[in-house]
C-alpha cells in the first residue's frame, strides 16, 4: 500500500521546475553511480503532491540482492522523531498533554533517581539528561521491560542544564506518555491518527512481518576519518553515543523492525515521508479536515531551545517541539537544511544521512533515504547539504 494518488503526473503539475528537479535527481544518484552507496531513494513534493520520485541502485531485500525500486522500503531512523512529535501535538491540541508537566506525574515509574523534575518539554528538546540510557534492542517489544528500564535510568547531567542528543531514550518516554494519555499503543496511535488520516497507509512504525521482503537491508561502507584528518578539516572527533554499527545493523532483523522504536524505527518510502511534511505544512488530511489546531501547530514549530548549543559543533541547536528549525543565523546547513532553505524550514534528519524537511516559504518538502551508511561522516554530511540545497530551489 502506498500514496500513489498523491503523485503528480509531472514536476510541473506539482509546481516544480523540471530542470531543477533533474539536477536534484542527478545529484542524488551520484554516490550510487560512483559505488559509494548501494542504493538511495528521493522524493520531492509541493502543493500536496509528489512531483518527482526516483530510486537508484541495488539492495538486499528479503534475502535477495535486487534492483531497488520506488516500492522499496527504507528505515528512516531519527526522521521518525518528527512523526512521533506530530502525534504528541495532537494530544496537546486536545488538552490531554501539557509540555510543562513533569513526566513522573504521567509515568510514575519514570520518577526515580532524580528524574522526577524532568518535564515533557525537556524530552522534546533533548535536555532531559539521560542521552545514553541503556535499553537493549531485544527488549524493545516488551512494555514491562520498558518500564523497568525507566525506573533504573539515572541522569548523566542535571536535567535542563544542557543539550545532548538523546538518540532513542527520550522518545521511548514520549511513546509511553502517548499511550498513557491516549489509551492506545503508540504505534497504533501513529497509524490511526497520523498515517491513515493523511492518506499514507505505507507509513509504518512497527513493520508487519510480511513486508520485510521489501525493506532495503542496511550496510556500512568506506572508512572513517582519523582524528588527525578530522582536525585538518576543523572538526573534533565524533562524539560517542549508542548509535554504533552493531545497533544500526540490528535494524535488519524483523523483530527490531516490528518493535517500531519511536526515536528511529519508522519504515516507509521517501514518498510517504515527503507527503507527511506536506500534511503538516497544509494541516490537511486526506478528507480535507485539519489534523492539528492551527495554534497548536504554530506553537509546536516555534524554536524554544534558546541558548542551548550543540556539544560537537558549538552552534545553537534551534529546536522546536521535537523538530529542528533552520533559523536565520547562517547555521541551517549544519542543522540539515542545506544553504538555500528559508529560516522557517523545519524537519528532522536521521542516522546514515536520511533527510526529511519542509519549507513553508516555498511549499517544498523533501525526503531522501539510503541503506548505505558511509563511515566518512563528513562526506555524508556534505552530500546532505548538496541535496537539500538543490531541492530547496526547485519551485517553479
Amino acid at each position: 500500500m502506498s500514496a500513489h494518488e498523491f503523485f503528480a503526473e509531472s514536476p510541473r503539475e506539482a509546481g516544480l521546475d523540471p530542470q531543477k528537479v533533474d539536477a536534484l535527481l542527478e545529484r542524488a544518484a551520484r554516490e550510487v553511480n560512483e559505488g559509494q552507496l548501494p542504493s538511495c531513494q528521493i522524493a520531492i513534493a509541493r502543493n500536496g503532491k509528489v512531483g518527482a520520485m526516483r530510486t537508484f541502485g541495488h539492495a538486499v531485500q528479503g534475502g535477495a540482492d535486487r534492483p531497488a525500486t520506488n516500492d522499496t522500503l527504507y528505515t528512516i531512523f531519527s526522521c521518525t522523531k518528527a512523526i512521533m512529535s506530530a502525534a504528541a501535538w495532537l494530544l496537546i491540541g486536545e488538552g490531554k498533554l501539557d509540555v510543562r508537566e513533569c513526566v513522573a506525574d504521567i509515568v510514575p515509574e519514570f520518577g526515580t533517581n532524580g528524574k522526577d523534575v524532568i518535564t515533557v518539554e525537556q524530552l522534546f528538546l533533548h535536555t532531559a539528561g539521560f542521552p545514553n540510557a541503556p535499553y537493549a534492542q531485544s527488549e524493545w517489544s516488551d512494555r514491562a521491560k520498558r518500564l523497568e528500564r525507566f525506573a533504573r535510568w539515572r541522569p548523566e547531567f542535571p536535567p535542563g542544564s544542557r543539550f545532548f542528543y538523546h538518540p532513542t531514550s527520550g522518545f521511548w518516554v514520549i511513546a509511553e506518555i502517548i499511550e498513557r494519555r491516549s489509551g492506545m499503543d503508540f504505534r497504533q496511535f501513529v497509524r490511526e491518527r497520523i498515517a491513515l488520516p493523511l492518506g499514507l497507509p505505507g507509513m509504518y512504525l512497527g513493520l508487519p512481518t510480511e513486508l520485510n521482503r521489501r525493506v532495503a537491508d542496511l550496510v556500512y561502507l568506506g572508512e572513517p576519518l582519523s582524528t588527525e584528518e578530522l582536525s585538518k578539516l576543523g572538526f573534533l572527533p565524533m562524539l560517542e553515543t549508542e548509535v554504533v554499527e552493531e545497533m544500526i545493523l540490528g535494524f535488519n532483523t524483523p523483530a527490531v523492525r516490528e518493535a517500531g522504536v519511536p526515536g528511529g524505527g519508522g519504515i516507509m518510502t521517501a514518498a510517504e515521508l515527503a507527503l507527511f511534511y506536506q500534511g503538516v505544512m497544509h494541516n490537511r488530511g486526506k478528507n480535507g479536515r485539519r489534523l492539528w489546531k492551527p495554534e497548536t501547530l504554530a506553537e509546536a514549530l516555534r524554536p524554544r531551545s534558546g541558548d542551548y548549543t550543540d556539544p560537537y559543533l558549538g552552534h545553537k541547536v534551534n529546536r522546536a517541539l521535537g523538530v529542528v528549525v533552520a533559523g536565520d543565523d547562517g547555521m541551517a546547513n549544519f542543522r540539515g537544511f542545506g544553504k538555500t532553505n528559508s529560516p522557517a524550514a523545519f524537519g528532522h534528519g536521521g542516522a546514515g544521512g536520511q533527510i526529511g524537511w519542509a519549507d513553508p516559504a516555498s511549499g517544498i518538502s523533501l525526503a531522501y533515504c539510503t541503506n548505505g551508511f558511509d563511515r566518512n561522516e563528513i562526506r555524508q554530511g556534505r552530500r546532505g547539504v548538496a541535496i537539500s540545497s538543490l531541492a530547496a530551489v526547485c519551485a517553479a
